[in-house]
């Protein structure tokens, strides 16, 4: 079949990460780039790319056919509304929007327009997710009793952009990283969850803006779901999930993004962060691949009969008699599974699991997690939907 056209809308550090997945997938070609800034169209240009100053200018262009939506998480709704109305595919970055009712909006126009919306890259499109949830399908453990997931990290001390910070934009730590929670617990558990009560944090006046949380999250069945995260670079999870980190690579030293943020003072971050100064950018350093398994943090499913959790090659499984290791060598890595459930979609009619609709209710427990903080009370969730597979 012909190759998709895909083009990407903001050419910062997640499209950047993206293409060459792409370049490497047979269903994909990348035809556009679009992006306000000349200097990142200008990084960004290769052979056979169309170049555009904005997202609408490269939707009328005729140049792409699937629409890779990685610009501020605030224009998320506007940009992929855009690309759907103009007859576009749309993979768009999570979170999908700031808004329950701009990410419904962008259900809506995708199913107007009969297009597939897809919200990514979130963690369960990972091979060892992806696994951990077979285990619960087949039984082999007995029915799931819980799952637990924690992640200590440096994100409030890499650099960032004024927007990453700001609540009102989609900053902060509850939305961007609790996107990724929020995914890998509802995919694990089936999706429908009941409720959330959490706490949000802001610990370190020198990095404002939300950089913690803790949350218990009720599945409509009863199964319970713990949500912990902080990202004011002190412990570090790495020391629970074999030294390695969200890509699968080695992670050496200690509180190395605190003094590099330090040593960059007087650097603009966003600066920084793009690579765009003699500073390293830690963000796209821990977004490269490595050759292990991905860790979100410690993520532990607990059955019945066993309790599983990621190892550097697959899964431990830690059954009642003995610990055995299942090897998840060859599997695709997450950013591939996204390409290809988008190529599935688009080329071979198959449904998709990671729509619109469970973005929005990814979206809606995050949320919530948030208002639980504020009122200090639990909330109910009206817009889960299970996972369809």
């Amino acid at each position: 079949m012909t190759p998709l056209r895909l083009g990407v809308a903001g050419l910062g550090v997640a499209g950047d990460v993206l293409v060459p997945f792409a370049e490497r997938h047979p269903d994909y070609v990348v035809t556009g780039g679009a992006d306000p800034s000349p200097a990142a169209r200008e990084a960004f240009a290769g052979s056979g790319r169309q170049l555009f100053a904005s997202v609408e200018e490269m939707c009328g262009s005729g140049a792409v056919d699937v629409v890779y939506v990685a610009t501020p998480t605030h224009l998320h709704a506007e940009h992929a509304i855009t690309a759907l109305r103009t007859g576009h595919e749309v993979i768009v970055e999570k979170p999908m929007a700031v808004s329950v009712e701009s990410a419904e909006a962008m259900v809506a126009a995708a199913e107007e327009a009969g297009r597939v919306l897809i919200v990514g890259h979130s963690q369960s499109f990972e091979a060892p997710i992806r696994a951990m949830r077979r285990i619960v399908e087949t039984g082999e453990l007995g029915a799931l009793r819980a799952v637990n997931a924690w992640y200590f990290t440096d994100w409030m001390f890499r650099p960032r952009a004024a927007d990453e910070l700001d609540p009102e934009k989609g900053g902060g730590v509850p939305l961007r990283q609790g996107a990724h929670h929020v995914d890998i617990v509802r995919y694990l558990g089936g999706g429908r969850l009941r409720s959330v009560r959490g706490r949000v944090g802001q610990w370190d006046p020198r990095r404002p803006g939300d950089g913690a949380y803790t949350a218990y999250l009720e599945f409509e069945d009863g199964t319970p779901a713990t949500v912990v995260y902080s990202g004011y670079d002190h412990f570090p999870t790495t020391e629970l999930t074999f030294g390695l980190g969200e890509a699968g690579q080695p992670m050496d030293g200690y509180a190395v993004a605190r003094r590099r943020l330090i040593a960059a003072t007087g650097t603009a971050e966003e600066d920084v962060k793009r690579g765009a100064s003699a500073a390293p950018s830690r963000q796209r350093e821990l977004l490269r691949g490595g050759g292990k398994q991905p860790f979100f943090g410690l993520v532990v499913l607990s059955c019945e009969r066993g309790d599983v959790r990621v190892s550097p090659d697959g899964l431990l499984v830690y059954r009642d008699d003995r610990v055995e290791e299942v090897s998840l060598a060859g599997q695709p890595v997450g950013r591939t599974a996204m390409l290809t459930e988008m190529a599935d979609a688009v080329l071979r009619s198959s449904p998709v699991t990671h729509g619109g609709r469970w973005g929005l209710a990814n979206l809606e427990v995050c949320l919530a997690l948030v208002r639980s903080s504020r009122a200090r009370r639990e909330m109910q969730l009206r817009r889960q939907v299970p996972l369809h597979r």
